[in-house]
Parts: C-alpha cells; sequence; structure tokens
C-alpha cells in the first residue's frame, strides 16, 4: 500500500525546534523523498529532499546550517529536524515522493497528510 504517514509539527517559539517524521511504506524504498512547505497564501516550495541511498541532494539555503532531512532506511522513516525556528517559517509542511529527486515541486505525485508548524515570535 502507498503510503506517506506525518507525524511531528505543531506550536514552538521562535528560536526553537520540531522534528517532524514521515513515514513511508515499502512501496516507497527507491524513491526519492523530500520535504515541502506551504505558507498561506503563498506557493507550495520545496525544503530538502534526499535520495534512496541517504544521499542528501538539496537543502534550501534559507535553512542550511539549521535542519537537516535525514532518513532511517530500516523504518522507512523520513525525518526533518528544524532547529532555531523563526515566525516566517509558519506553514504546512508536507513529505512527497518521488521518482527521482526532482527540482520542480509539481513532479510530486505521491504525498503525506502535512501537518502544521507554527512560530510565533
Amino acid at each position: 500500500q502507498e503510503q506517506l504517514v506525518q507525524s511531528g509539527g505543531g506550536s514552538v517559539q521562535a528560536g526553537g525546534s520540531l522534528r517532524l517524521s514521515c513515514e513511508a511504506s515499502e512501496f516507497y524504498s527507491t524513491y526519492c523523498l523530500g520535504w515541502f512547505r506551504q505558507a498561506p497564501g503563498k506557493e507550495r516550495e520545496e525544503v530538502a529532499t534526499i535520495d534512496s541511498d541517504g544521499t542528501i541532494t538539496y537543502t534550501d539555503s534559507s535553512v542550511k546550517g539549521r535542519w537537516t532531512i535525514s532518513k532511517d532506511n530500516t523504518k522507512n522513516t523520513l525525518f526533518l529536524q528544524m532547529n532555531n525556528l523563526k515566525p516566517e517559517e509558519t506553514a504546512m509542511y508536507y513529505c512527497a515522493a518521488g521518482g527521482v529527486c526532482y527540482r520542480d515541486v509539481n513532479m510530486y505525485t505521491h504525498w503525506g497528510q502535512g501537518t502544521q508548524v507554527t512560530v510565533s515570535s
């Protein structure tokens, strides 16, 4: 069964940390996995992607040094550790799977249910 089930997220003050998880079914074991976010009134954007072999293929410059994408292949679980969060990073966060690590968000057709991250100042 093709499933991407997200957990984590919530509300935190600026400077705080959160970790997002995305449990992927075995079907996605050879897929590129990634994190994306969509703020109100804005387009969905790519945050970070990691290939099936664990190679991090993209990290947005705005989060480099603060956030880390990783995956546990034994549990088919994708993570996003978010440190030093900023209010402008308030958004709905999604995990997604793609046949390759596309740079075009519209090429991803498998999506998690989304989880809200709210950062207060």
